[in-house]
């Protein structure tokens, strides 16, 4: 392992003041991961186009996927600071064009743009942390900053559930500005710039790759089956554009003079199994968003901002294991086992959300989403922590940029495909029922969390019967994909981290 150059010296004028800015950073990313899932519902009434649902929310993870590993690159290149300068910007950009969109089209446009800004703030407020704080130090911080994860978790639906039923779905996005604008100021204030300046040469084609294979991966998993039968020209071209763009992307990362996601990252056991963990909890966490809330509404009839409410069992559970696991590994510098307990958890907890009926009780739910909190807490802080304390430094941001793109690409995919088996199973019951004001004319979904009420009893039920039918499916196969990253879990390899900034040439693997 090569040694990190000046790695002691922080960039940071104040460390308090970057971690308290980085930190609202993620909050303000989380946010807009969570908030939009309450408001699912009414947008897609107020929008129409059920078919599009998972897209208001695939298309901010997809976009925040594709430019995560970029934004990783430059940071490297040209700093930190300027890149989450660019990032915040272009996000906060997003965020207005989608609080004025009009139409479910234009929301989703608004949402790759916001994506595109989004895609740093993860990465680059991960990799700050490897600037201004030693290896064992940034296991209590992951730690943190999976509870200020958990804290939005929280904050978003409530937040989200009351914008509906006081203003409008609108202003969801348009409170991510003096968010945005705090943290940019205190980041600017507290984290200075090297002034070194170097000729680099940027990896575009691999970038523009990655970003075609993933997109048309996404898109084929999404459409496939119902909008775009799979012997369709468009679903085969979709297919053979995905397959052709990844190979290409491999082929011009084995050559680029510096890779946007170098290959020799693969080589080592840490990075390639937490990227695999990550991009299975990354299924469990968005498909737990996403789904549930829509449960909640339709099926078991709770306002927009109770659903947000019945959320908070996760948070509990995020911030009770991430915190335990924070100090676990500060203490004592190993993580092996925290794998396998959030792995085993998040397969528990997948398997019991299956079990959910229309009159499961909200303390049974509880106990479930407290459950998945449990599993998500316990993997956060490690795949970041982990593979930070054994790549060189002048490739932590782009490793770390590279786990961050597993766990959305897990989320992306995840989505797009339980979106398309939930829309596919609920669609075709609705449309035999006899329940009126549930599709428009046009045969879209057009029932919103206020339209509930004015339903028949009978009504009701069947309603919550369909929305149960379609989701359970989408849990038993997340569960199904947990206990594969619980099984790669197995293999980690553990290298003790250090109390240190600069890292030793070949840090020793700890027995496990």
């Amino acid at each position: 392992m090569s040694e990190s150059p000046a790695a002691d010296q922080s960039p940071a004028k104040s460390v308090p003041l970057v971690i308290g800015s980085i930190g609202l950073l993620l909050l303000l990313a989380a946010l807009d991961q969570t908030i939009v899932s309450t408001a699912l519902p009414t947008i897609v009434a107020d929008l129409k186009g059920i078919e599009h649902l998972s897209w208001v929310v695939t298309a901010y993870i997809l976009a925040s996927t594709v430019s995560a590993p970029l934004y990783g690159k430059l940071g490297d290149l040209y700093g930190r600071r300027l890149m989450v300068v660019v990032s915040v910007g272009l996000f906060l950009f997003g965020s207005i064009i989608c609080g004025f969109a009009q139409s479910m089209n234009a929301l989703i446009v608004a949402r790759v743009v916001q994506g595109l800004g989004g895609g740093g703030l993860f990465v680059l407020a991960l990799s700050v942390v490897g600037d201004v704080l030693p290896p064992k130090e940034r296991g209590k911080m992951q730690g943190v900053f999976a509870a200020i994860f958990s804290l939005a978790s929280v904050a978003g639906p409530l937040a989200g559930g009351w914008f509906v039923e006081v203003a409008t779905w609108h202003w969801i996005f348009f409170i991510n500005i003096p968010f945005g604008l705090l943290a940019i100021a205190g980041f600017i204030a507290g984290f200075h710039p090297t002034g070194k300046r170097v000729k680099h040469q940027i990896d575009w084609s691999g970038a523009l790759f990655l970003s075609l294979g993933l997109a048309a991966l996404t898109l084929v998993c999404s459409l496939g089956g119902r909008a775009l039968p799979w012997a369709s020209f468009e679903a085969q071209l979709l297919i053979l554009l995905s397959v052709f763009a990844l190979v290409a992307f491999v082929f011009v990362e084995r050559r680029a003079l510096e890779p946007i996601l170098p290959l020799s990252l693969f080589k080592m056991n840490i990075f390639t199994l937490t990227s695999v963990i990550g991009f299975f909890a990354g299924v469990a966490m968005f498909s737990s968003i996403t789904f549930l809330p829509i449960y909640l509404q339709i099926a078991v009839g709770i306002s927009p901002t109770d659903s947000g409410l019945a959320m908070i069992p996760m948070t509990a559970g995020i911030v009770t294991t991430s915190t335990l696991a924070g100090r676990y590994m500060g203490r004592t510098g190993r993580y092996y086992y925290l794998t396998l307990l959030g792995m085993g958890f998040l397969v528990l907890s997948m398997g019991l959300l299956a079990q959910l009926q229309a009159d499961t009780s909200l303390v049974v739910f509880s106990l479930y989403l407290f459950m998945v909190g449990l599993g998500m807490g316990f993997i956060f802080p490690v795949v970041t922590s982990s593979v930070q304390n054994v790549v060189p430094r002048h490739q932590l941001g782009t490793a770390t940029a590279a786990g961050v793109m597993f766990r959305q690409v897990g989320g992306s995919l995840g989505v797009a495909v339980l979106g398309a088996i939930f829309t596919a199973r609920m669609m075709g019951p609705l449309e035999a029922s006899s329940i009126e004001g549930v599709l428009s004319e046009s045969g879209e979904f057009a029932l919103s969390p206020t339209m509930i009420s004015s339903l028949t009893p009978e009504a009701k039920t069947l309603l919550g019967g369909v929305i149960v039918d379609a989701m359970q499916p989408i849990y038993w196969i997340a569960a199904l994909l947990c206990a594969i990253g619980f099984v790669a879990a197995l293999f980690l390899e553990e290298v003790r981290l250090e109390n240190r900034m600069v890292k030793s040439e070949a840090p020793s693997v700890s027995a496990k």
